[in-house]
């Protein structure tokens, strides 16, 4: 499916409140975006709906406001990524969404230490 100029927007101004956080960028892929901080994927967008990585140390911040994972079907199953949405109030707010979205990247900074670890 065609990526719409609605959703093109949104991802641009979303990297743009993420700016504060770095030179935060985005990319396009499956349908969607991925949003990006020194190579790494710290969230994706999908449908105008920004999210954000997840692991153990920061799920509870998400769960405990009652945010849903990004969710996809595969092969007639749903399908959850450690990836959960942002509060609403995020979208028109640059600092309180980098605060959110350095949760996001901690927790790619985590994944890829662990990755790393085990090789």
């Amino acid at each position: 499916m065609p990526i719409s100029n609605e959703e093109r927007e949104f991802a641009s101004y979303t990297v743009d409140l993420l700016q504060g956080m770095g030179p935060v960028y985005s990319r396009g892929m499956f349908g969607g975006f991925g949003v990006f901080l020194d190579g790494l994927m710290f969230g994706l967008i999908a449908n105008n709906e920004l999210y954000l990585k997840v692991d153990g140390d920061n799920l509870c911040e998400f769960e405990s406001l009652g945010l849903q994972p990004f969710t996809y079907e595969a092969k007639g199953k749903p399908m959850n990524l450690s990836y959960y949405q942002v509060p609403e109030e995020c979208i028109d707010d640059a600092e309180l969404l980098t605060q959110w979205g350095n949760s996001g990247f901690g927790a790619a900074l985590r994944a890829v230490a662990r990755k790393n670890k085990k090789k």
